[in-house]
């Protein structure tokens, strides 16, 4: 269990170095150091305030491009403002620069500060200034601050603030604990298990065959149901899109890239010839001798194993080249079947070996993969003659050209869909995450912005009307009503079957009587067998020890009956474990949730304001 003394050091901790991220980030963001604003012939150094703290225009910045950085890690390809603004980012970034600045705010009111002493130890202590003899040095001090773009009062004021922040933050979560009704109640909740039976019922079970449906059934079942067959409200919008595809047959490729790529891949394209081989290790050649001879009289090969006190996992060398079994190579090689050669040399000492399986070699040529190769070069070259195009698409949108004008101008395609969140039937390239983001926030009147699709593609999108929900026409939807008919007649037999069951159970019979029983053995409410309904589970929690009930959702019908309830033993080693977690995960999110209150209320009480045009410029600034 987490104590207050951890919590503090943990808040601490974070704060005490947010001062070195900072600098450490600046060294990675070129071009943001001295980052100012011009807004209506003023200067601008600060996007808002809390109070008389102010959140200026550099710290924005760097905090900006700092997440855009990490989320970029995550993605594994640099992200764009735009692609990251999809995600919040900016919205995160702003919040916690407020927060800090309220913490600032009221440590200021308070009169909470930091004496140099302490400063001065943190510099001298901090790794990152010191030389390699571990001590602190002056003139790499100075030479990261420079590099940083930072002053050495600045960086010093800036960890002042961090540590009254600290101080401040300490005091604010440090007590912090989590109420044990609440850890023994969920433990209770979280522990508790149940074994039950469970009969699933499927078509193949019932008695007779479901009757085929006409056509007239069919467009009966339509319109009764015609809200399952009605598309949502749905956005019309026109994009452009330039996928690599469209400009990979044009892409020209050498030969020379192409047998470069070849080389880069000889290892896999040509496998040498492998046996699949075990080696059982002797001490002596004369006690290996004396084993070949054991088997070679008949004794197996896996009583050998046994007698050394080992397994076949312990003697696998899996699949081997010539080459890997060194001098033994050539005597385990000469093998044309399965079988035992040996004794023979390892780096281990005399041994055994058998070989179970040959593994031909696998030979590719240029020639067998030449055109492979060549499409793989000429999508890479045209996904980046796309990413070249961006900026000059960019630059057409901002200076007023229609998606129209891209078609000619920059060859992309322009096309029409009705997009609506999710659906099965959109167009193919609504299926892209980055496209369906687009689509999902476009609005009426929205500047066209370019977005980068997965594949390497760029598109750009525009709303242009909203339509209303609108019934699928019978003969596209046919396959979907022939489905839904299907599906609602079996739901409804299997239903009826297992109403017959469960009255034949009440009569006396046993669940067992009524098809194949599964027996599931006590599990957790969290846990998801393979290939049961999640429904089941969750109706086993809410049932009676020895009660039969029916479980039917939209591919799942069953009777489930309920054996046991084993309630959770909290003096069990598992179950302590389990209660320490659930209190340090608790006082966890108590801690958050005081902070984020104080935080909230330290920024009402400062009074908040946000240059949202200021904001604006920087992210400008950014694309």
């Amino acid at each position: 269990m987490a104590s207050d003394d951890d919590v503090k050091t943990k808040k601490a901790s974070k704060a005490q170095t947010s001062m070195l991220v900072w600098v450490l980030m600046a060294m990675l963001v070129t071009g943001l150091g001295g980052f100012g604003v011009t807004n209506f012939g003023r200067s601008v150094t600060a996007i808002g305030s809390v109070g008389s703290q102010e959140i200026d225009v550099t710290t924005y910045a760097r905090a900006l491009r700092n997440q855009i950085n990490a989320l970029s890690k995550q993605f594994g390809q640099q992200l764009t403002l735009k692609e990251a603004q999809i995600f919040g980012i900016d919205r995160q970034v702003l919040a916690a620069l407020i927060a800090n600045a309220a913490l600032d705010n009221e440590a200021q009111r308070l009169g909470l500060s930091v004496g140099d002493l302490t400063v001065a130890q943190r510099v001298a202590t901090d790794k990152a200034f010191q030389d390699v003899t571990g001590k602190f040095s002056a003139e790499t001090y100075k030479q990261i601050l420079d590099q940083a773009r930072l002053t050495v009062k600045d960086y010093e004021t800036g960890l002042r603030h961090d540590i009254a922040r600290s101080v401040l933050q300490a005091a604010v979560v440090g007590g912090a604990v989590a109420p044990a009704p609440l850890t023994d109640t969920l433990l209770a909740y979280s522990g508790e298990k149940r074994a039950f039976s469970l009969l699933t019922l499927t078509e193949a079970s019932l008695a007779a065959k479901l009757p085929v449906p006409t056509e007239d059934d069919l467009k009966a079942f339509y319109q009764a149901h015609i809200a399952d067959f009605t598309r949502p409200e749905a956005k019309h919008i026109t994009y452009v899109a330039l996928q690599p595809e469209d400009l990979a047959a044009s892409m020209k490729v050498d030969e020379a890239s192409i047998q470069k790529l070849y080389d880069s891949r000889s290892a896999d394209y040509n496998v040498p010839e492998k046996r699949l081989v075990e080696r059982l290790v002797y001490p002596s050649d004369a006690a290996a001798a004396a084993a070949k001879a054991k088997f070679d009289a008949g004794t197996p090969f896996e009583t050998l194993v046994a007698d050394r006190g080992l397994a076949l996992t312990d003697i696998d060398l899996g699949d081997v080249t010539k080459a890997d079994l060194g001098k033994a190579g050539d005597a385990v090689f000469a093998l044309t079947a399965p079988g035992v050669v040996g004794p023979l040399p390892s780096d281990l000492g005399p041994a055994l070996y058998r070989m179970n399986a040959i593994l031909p070699a696998q030979a590719t040529t240029l020639a067998d993969i030449h055109d492979k190769l060549k499409a793989e070069l000429q999508t890479t070259a045209a996904v980046k003659a796309i990413a070249d195009k961006a900026s000059a698409i960019d630059d057409a949108l901002a200076g007023g050209a229609k998606l129209e004008d891209l078609v000619k101008d920059q060859g992309m395609k322009l096309a029409t869909l009705d997009y609506v969140t999710g659906a099965d039937d959109n167009d193919p390239i609504a299926a892209d995450k980055a496209f369906a983001a687009a689509a999902d926030k476009a609005k009426a009147g929205d500047y066209s912005e370019t977005v980068a699709l997965t594949g390497g593609g760029l598109m750009a999108l525009r709303l242009d009307s909203t339509l209303p929900p609108t019934p699928v026409p019978y003969d596209k939807a046919h396959d979907k009503v022939a489905a839904a008919l299907h599906a609602d007649a079996r739901a409804k037999a299997l239903k009826a079957q297992a109403d017959a069951a469960q009255a034949a159970i009440k009569s006396g019979a046993t669940l067992e009587a009524q098809g194949v029983v599964d027996v599931v053995p006590a599990i957790t409410r969290d846990a998801t067998p393979q290939g049961m309904a999640p429904d089941v589970v969750a109706t086993a929690f809410t049932m009676k020890a020895g009660e039969v009930q029916l479980v039917q959702s939209k591919d799942f019908t069953g009777l489930i009956r309920l054996d046991s309830i084993l309630p959770v033993d909290p003096k069990a080693p598992d179950a302590q474990k389990t209660h320490d977690k659930l209190a340090a995960q608790t006082e966890q999110s108590i801690a958050q949730d005081t902070y984020d209150l104080f935080t909230a209320a330290m920024t009402a009480q400062g009074g908040l304001t946000i240059d949202q045009a200021t904001i604006k410029s920087v992210q400008s600034q950014m694309n």
